[in-house]
This record gives structure tokens, sequence and C-alpha cells, in this order.
């Protein structure tokens, strides 16, 4: 019995792939943020999961935050304690990304959710040029990109009033933010949990300055630190980029920019990669990636 998993910071979503595909959900693991004991204590928690963990055979984890091994065995020891029977292997989202939005030709494959990252992918190697920064320091055009704005505006009274007076409504002051995002954990989650107050107010100007100005750092950094990024095509990953995708088709035409795929959810185009690459290598052709 195989599982897929494509786990952000946010959410991790498992696909079961028996004589059925079976999808659940849980929150997402990110070895920067979880322990080993935080994820064994979610796993074990799941009734879904309780139900199968003895029936799992292969088990491929992709998530946000596994891209060392010393991150990865973070993961692995976890689901190693839990799933004890499976042969699994963990790698970072953004080889989910890659191999979701594949389609036999070289790609720029991009993650636009509650993170931001990109890579080269051309069917054998991934490769990155700029590192992900996380969302301190970088998350160019994400969610927290999105939310540490919409925060840092809303405490500077720079907000427009419909969207001041919904945070308002959420019992927001300095005191609140600061508590979150300084001194509680998953403060990328916290942050990024604002965007959909961007997206419900997405038509005023100070919205549409603040999409247009995110995407474009996130092309200008993550996309045009290829030199092919004009003769291959783009493809992205996320939410962000579904939401988005209005603003997103306006500056990539401007870059001259070809966008191939916009995928909200890559866990369906993930196993359908992992089917094929087992009935490749079933007929007895090796397949690299």
């Amino acid at each position: 019995m195989l599982l897929v998993v494509e786990s952000g910071s946010t959410k991790a979503d498992w696909m079961l792939v028996n004589k059925k595909q079976t999808v659940l959900t849980t929150m997402g693991f990110n070895p920067y943020f979880h322990s080993k004991e935080d994820i064994l204590h979610e796993l074990n928690g799941n009734y879904d999961l309780n139900l199968i963990k003895n029936l799992v055979t292969e088990l491929y984890f992709y998530g946000a935050g596994c891209s060392i091994p010393e991150l990865n065995a973070i993961v692995k020891s976890a689901l190693s304690a839990y799933f004890t029977k499976a042969t699994i292997k963990v790698n970072h989202d953004l080889a989910a990304c890659a191999y979701a939005c594949y389609n036999g030709v070289p790609e720029i494959a991009c993650i636009l959710g509650t993170g931001s990252n990109s890579c080269y992918f051309d069917g054998k190697i991934i490769k990155e040029a700029v590192p992900a920064l996380g969302h301190i320091l970088g998350d160019e055009g994400s969610g927290s990109y999105f939310g540490k704005r919409i925060l840092s505006d809303f405490l500077y009274k720079r907000l427009p009033t419909e969207m001041e007076e919904e945070l308002e409504d959420l019992g927001l002051n300095k005191e609140v933010i600061v508590e979150k995002v300084y001194r509680q954990a998953n403060a990328n989650v916290y942050i990024a949990s604002f965007m959909p107050i961007l997206i419900r107010h997405k038509n005023l100007d100070y919205c549409q300055s603040v999409i247009k100005e995110g995407i474009q750092k996130f092309i200008d950094t993550h996309v045009k630190c290829y030199d092919n990024y004009n003769e291959i095509e783009v493809n992205f990953v996320g939410s962000m980029a579904c939401l988005l995708q209005d603003e997103l088709f306006e500056i990539c035409k401007k870059e001259k920019i070809e966008i191939g795929q916009i995928i909200r959810k890559p866990l369906h185009n993930l196993v359908e990669y992992h089917l094929k690459k087992i009935n490749i290598q079933s007929n007895g052709v090796e397949q690299k990636s």
C-alpha cells in the first residue's frame, strides 16, 4: 500500500493508494518548527491514520523545511516510529512541486503558498538558483509575506478602513500580535492566516498595490534568477498562486514569462508521477529523479 504526503507549513494532504485513492488531512509538519514528538502526537491522535498505519508499505513524504538531511531525519524518525512496516523517503516540498508540474519538458517550478520558493527541473535533476529564506528574510509573494505586510500596516495605521475594522473585530492590538509573532510557535502560519483578508478586499487600490508588489518581488527573485526564464514554461503550485492568478498572469505577461500550469494542490499530480515511476520500474526501466 502506497502513501504519498504533500505537506506545507499549514496543512498536509495524504493520499493512500490501494484499490482506490483516499485523501486524508492533518496539520503540516515542518522540522524547523516541529519535533519528532510533535509529529508523533499528531499522528497518534488521527483516527483515520491509526486504521491504516500497519498496512502502509511505501511512504513518500514531501514537506516544507525538509531541505537538508538533518531536518529530514526529524520527520523520517517520527514517521518510521509510526509506520513501522513502511519504507519511508522524505524530500523537500520543492521536489513535490517539480514532480507535480512536470510534463516532459524542462520547467521552472514555483511554490506560492504559506511560503515561496522555486527550482529548475529538467526531468532528472532539480536545481535551485537562490535559496528560500523563510518568513523572516524571504517568502516573497507568499501568504506569510502578505500577512506580515497586513499586520505591520495595521499597527502603523496604514490599512484601508474596511480592513482595519475587520482586524479590530478580531481583537487584535500590538500586544496580541507581538505575543503570537515573537513568543509563540508557528509564527509563520499565524502570519499567513491573515492572507484571506487581503483576498476578500483584493479590489481595493491598497490591496492591488500590495499584491502586485509582492508578486513582482517573487518573479524578480525566484524566476528571473534563471537565465532561461523567458525560454521555458514556468509552473506554479499553492494557494496564493491560485487566488492571485489574475495578477500573476498580468505580471508574467509583462515580463514575457510563459505560465504553464497553476495547481492549487499538487497531491494528485504527485501521486500520478509516482505511479508512473513505479510502472516504469516494474517494466525494467529505471527512471532517475
